[in-house]
This record gives structure tokens, C-alpha cells and sequence, in this order.
């Protein structure tokens, strides 16, 4: 135990020293599978890239990863394979569109899901060994509210939650951002709307979820993107590309690009918790 501690804390404080600069870390979530979550965070990602942004993009849905799979990029070794010792996460790192990287992890595995203490500790040597340096980190966090789902959300600076214009979408990003706020702490969120069919169906679908949002709950909201349905986007999840990559000028592709244009402006923090080793600090100690 005493090692593993030591263990933590210099790694922690290597990573202070290698990342003097702030990260930006953009949590994407969402209350329930199906919403598109994943889309965004490469769109996302992708946009960022193109405005010449060193982006990293963890696939923090531990146990059913597919953001390598959306992408048609080939893996060879994941997360799993750092946690184990057998290579450092700087060996596992993928390339995608507009030179991002991502941190692929593991598909089929509930270990993954549950963490020991000893791996937790292994997650925190391996970003303080992280010699690519980035700017923005984005964590496509798994669906729903586990206790995963959570760590990741309460860690990131910023935290995007997308909703569909459904029941159940709405009902359940409440129900996220009820026990973000309530149990974790969290106050503030960015809102997509996402394949609404139009502007104004975006607003509307913002206003019905602030509506229980601002009557249960004392939170900070605000709508960052309304994304429009767009058949390309089913085109392009066919070919194991991005829209903003294969069609940019389709309406969908150009609301990704407005999103990351103002998340280039979003403020980090000048104390610790605009960089990395906070994010991880945070994520393992809650």
C-alpha cells in the first residue's frame, strides 16, 4: 500500500513537471446509449485537429470501446496492455484524422470496468510517463451512471452532456446530471442537442430539459451545440469515417466545426486544475 502511494505521488509529480501547461479536459456523456455520444466526441475531436489543436481522445468506455472501430483504425494493444506492464500508453497511441490520437481500450472485458487500486495507480504512472504532448484532452465516457461514468465527468473540466429530441434521452441526461450535481459536485454543463431536425427543435429540446433542471436543481446550463439530423451521418459511419472528415459541408459537419470553434475558447483554469496530473489525481481520489 505504501508503495503504491509513492508510486502515485511521483508519478503525479513528474507529471507536474513534464505538463507546466493547462490542458483542456472535455468529459462528452450522456444518460443513455444511442444518443450519438461517440459521433460527437470524434467530430469533435476531429474539428479540433483541423483548427490546429493537439487533441487526444481517451476512449474511456473501458469495456465496449469502438471509438478505433469508427474510425477503421487497426489496434494492436490497448489500455489493458499498459495496465499490465507490457508497454507504456505512449506505444498504444493510435493515429486518426487531422493527426489526433487516441487511447484505445479494451471491448468484452469487465475487468476493465472495475478498476483495483493497483491498476488506478498503474492509470496514473502511465499519463506521468506521457511524452506526446497535447492541448485538449476529450473522454468519450461510457453511457449511463456508473460509478465510471461519473469519475470521469467530475475529473474533466468541462462536461458535455448530449440528448436526442426522446423521452428516455432527456429523463435519463436529468437523471446524470441530478447525481453530478447532487452527490459529485458538479454544477456546470454544456448541452448538444444532437440529430434534431431543426434550429428551433434544438432550442425547444434545451428548454425541456432546463425546465426540470431548473426547477430540482440548483445547476448552470448552457446549449453549446445543436446538431441537425444529417443522412450523411449514417453514410460516413458505413465507411468508418467521420462527417467532418468526409462531407465538411454538410449541415451536420459544419455544426461540429461551430462546436469546436468556441471550445477553443473555453477557459482553463490557472490553478492545478488546469492540468493533467489534476485530472488524474481527481479521477482516482475522487
Amino acid at each position: 500500500m505504501i508503495n503504491t502511494v509513492l508510486d502515485q505521488a511521483s508519478g503525479l509529480r513528474k507529471m507536474s513537471q513534464n505538463n507546466n501547461k493547462g490542458v483542456k479536459v472535455i468529459a462528452v456523456t450522456g444518460g443513455k446509449g444511442g444518443v450519438g455520444k461517440t459521433n460527437v466526441s470524434l467530430n469533435t475531436a476531429i474539428a479540433l485537429g483541423q483548427l490546429g489543436n493537439r487533441v487526444l481522445v481517451l476512449d474511456a468506455d473501458l469495456g465496449l470501446a469502438n471509438c478505433d472501430v469508427m474510425l477503421g483504425l487497426r489496434v494492436e494493444r490497448n489500455l489493458s496492455h499498459v495496465l499490465s506492464g507490457e508497454c507504456e500508453l505512449d506505444e498504444i497511441l493510435v493515429e486518426g484524422p487531422a493527426g489526433i490520437k487516441i487511447v484505445p481500450a479494451t471491448s468484452g472485458s469487465q475487468s476493465m470496468v472495475e478498476l483495483s487500486p493497483s491498476e488506478h495507480a498503474g492509470l496514473i504512472r502511465a499519463f506521468s510517463e506521457l511524452n506526446t504532448e497535447f492541448d485538449i484532452l476529450i473522454v468519450d465516457t461510457a453511457a449511463g451512471i456508473s460509478d465510471m461514468v461519473l469519475s470521469f465527468s467530475r475529473a474533466a473540466q468541462d462536461v458535455m452532456v448530449v440528448v436526442c429530441d426522446e423521452p428516455t434521452s432527456i429523463t435519463d441526461a436529468y437523471a446524470l446530471i441530478k447525481v453530478l450535481s447532487r452527490e459529485h459536485g458538479v454544477y456546470k454543463f454544456k448541452i448538444v442537442a444532437n440529430m434534431v431536425r431543426s434550429m428551433r427543435e434544438g432550442h425547444e429540446l434545451f428548454a425541456k430539459l432546463s425546465k426540470v433542471t431548473d426547477r430540482f436543481l440548483d445547476v448552470s446550463m448552457e446549449l453549446v451545440a445543436t446538431v441537425p439530423y444529417d443522412e450523411n451521418m449514417r453514410k460516413s459511419t458505413r465507411r468508418q469515417k467521420v462527417i467532418v472528415d468526409l462531407f465538411p459541408n454538410s449541415p451536420a459537419a459544419i455544426a461540429f466545426k461551430t462546436l469546436a470553434t468556441k471550445a477553443v475558447k473555453w477557459p482553463i483554469p490557472n490553478q492545478p486544475s488546469g492540468h493533467l496530473e489534476f485530472f488524474i489525481e481527481k479521477l482516482v481520489n475522487g
